[in-house]
C-alpha cells in the first residue's frame, strides 16, 4: 500500500512544464490508479466492523461498473445483508476485496476508452491541420495549379472580354483566351480556408448545448470541437473545387467574391455533416463511465444457478438473505428456484438441470 501512495505522490508532484496539456492527464490518472489499489490493500487490512462499514459503498462501486450478471456482483448482493449485519467471514472479505478490485479495474478500461478515443481526435485533428496547411502552402507557390477562379459571364459590350472572379479578386474585360487560373493569386487558398473555418466556428458554438461536464481527466468534448476547424476549412476547398469543375448543376460560375466567400463559409459549416458523427461518439463514450449495460441473464437466476452449481441448499422460511442486485431485499434464491418451477410448468416432458 506503501509503494502505490508514493506512486501516486510521485505524479502528483510531477512537473510536466509545457507537456502538461498533454501528460497532466495522464497523470491524474496515474494518481488516482495507484490510490484506488491503495484502497483495495486497505480493505485487507482493516477489521470486520469497518470492513462491514464499507460494504454498501463497495456495493455502490461494483454496480456502477460491474455487468448485472457478474459473479462478483451476483455474489456479494446475496451477501450484502449479512455482511452489514456484522455476520461477516473471511470468504466475505476476499469477496469484496475481489469485487472492488474488479470494480476499479472496470474504471480503469472505462477511462482508457476515453483516452484511445481523446488521442484518435487529436491524432485526426494533427493530419487534417497538415493537408490544409499543406493545400495553402502549395497553392502559394503554384496558384495556377488550384486555381479558385470563376468565368461568370462576357462582359456587356464587349464580346471579347470576359469577367474573373477570385477569391481575393475581380477582373474584369479579360480577354477571352486568357484562361482564368492566369488570375489566381497566391493567397486565394488560403481565403478560402479561412472563410471555411469561419464556418466551422458557427458549428461549435451551436454545439456546445450538447456538450456536458465530466470528471473524466481527459478534454474529450474539446478534441471533438478542435478537430471541426481543419476539416472545416478542408471542406470549403474541396466544395468550391467541386463548383469549380461543374460538378454541381447551375453553380457553376460564381458571380462575385462575395459569392465565392460566401460559399466557403458553408461548405465549413457543412462539415458538421460529418463531424457530428465524431461528437456522438465522444458524448457516448463518456456516458458509459460508471454506467453499465444491461445484463442478458437475470442476477436473480445467476444466483440461483450458481447455487445449484454449488451444491447450496435454501431453506424455503426464515428472513430474506440477500439483495437483489444491492438495490432492495428479495425473498433468496429459494424464490428463484419457484419462479423457475413454475416456468417449467405446461412443458412437456422433463427438462435438463444446469448442474450435476
Amino acid at each position: 500500500m506503501r509503494s502505490h501512495l508514493e506512486k501516486a505522490r510521485s505524479a502528483a508532484e510531477e512537473d510536466f512544464g509545457w507537456r502538461r496539456m498533454w501528460s497532466g492527464s495522464a497523470a491524474r490518472e496515474g494518481v488516482w490508479s495507484n490510490v484506488r489499489s491503495a484502497e483495495v490493500t486497505l480493505l485487507q487490512l482493516v477489521s470486520d466492523e469497518e470492513a462491514a462499514g464499507r460494504a454498501s459503498e463497495v456495493m455502490a462501486l461494483v454496480k456502477d461498473h460491474l455487468e448485472t450478471d457478474d459473479p462478483r456482483r451476483v455474489r456479494l448482493a446475496r451477501r450484502l445483508r449479512s455482511i452489514i449485519s456484522g455476520e461477516m467471514s473471511p470468504s466475505d472479505r476476499d469477496l469484496m476485496v475481489r469485487a472492488l478490485d474488479a470494480a476499479y479495474n472496470a474504471l480503469d478500461d472505462e477511462l482508457a476508452r476515453v483516452r484511445s478515443l481523446r488521442n484518435i481526435l487529436w491524432t485526426a485533428t494533427f493530419l487534417v491541420l497538415l493537408g490544409v496547411a499543406g493545400l495553402a502552402v502549395y497553392g502559394w507557390f503554384f496558384p495556377e495549379s488550384l486555381s479558385m477562379c470563376f468565368t461568370p459571364k462576357v462582359s456587356p459590350g464587349d464580346a471579347t472580354g470576359i469577367d474573373v472572379v477570385c477569391p481575393t479578386a475581380e477582373d474584369h474585360d479579360v480577354p477571352a483566351n486568357t484562361p482564368a487560373s492566369e488570375r489566381a493569386q497566391s493567397r486565394d487558398i488560403l481565403t478560402v480556408e479561412i472563410a471555411g473555418l469561419t464556418g466551422a466556428a458557427l458549428t461549435v458554438i451551436a454545439s456546445l448545448r450538447h456538450i456536458r461536464g465530466t470528471d473524466a481527466p481527459y478534454m474529450l468534448p474539446l478534441a471533438s470541437a478542435v478537430l471541426k476547424f481543419p476539416t472545416g476549412a478542408l471542406s470549403a476547398f474541396l466544395g468550391l473545387l467541386l463548383i469549380r469543375g461543374a460538378f454541381v448543376p447551375g453553380l457553376s460560375d460564381l458571380d462575385s467574391r462575395a459569392q465565392v466567400l460566401g460559399w466557403a463559409a458553408a461548405f465549413g459549416a457543412a462539415q458538421h455533416l460529418v463531424t457530428r458523427l465524431v461528437d456522438d461518439r465522444a458524448q457516448m463514450t463518456l456516458a458509459e463511465v460508471g454506467k453499465t449495460t444491461d445484463a442478458v441473464i437475470d442476477p436473480e437466476r445467476a444466483a440461483v444457478r450458481e447455487s445449484n452449481m454449488l451444491g447450496e441448499t435454501t431453506g424455503a422460511s426464515g428472513p430474506p438473505t440477500a439483495f437483489q442486485d444491492g438495490a432492495g431485499p428479495h425473498d433468496g434464491a429459494d424464490e428463484g428456484t419457484r419462479e423457475r418451477g413454475h416456468m417449467d410448468e405446461g412443458v412437456e416432458g422433463p427438462r435438463p438441470r444446469a448442474g450435476p
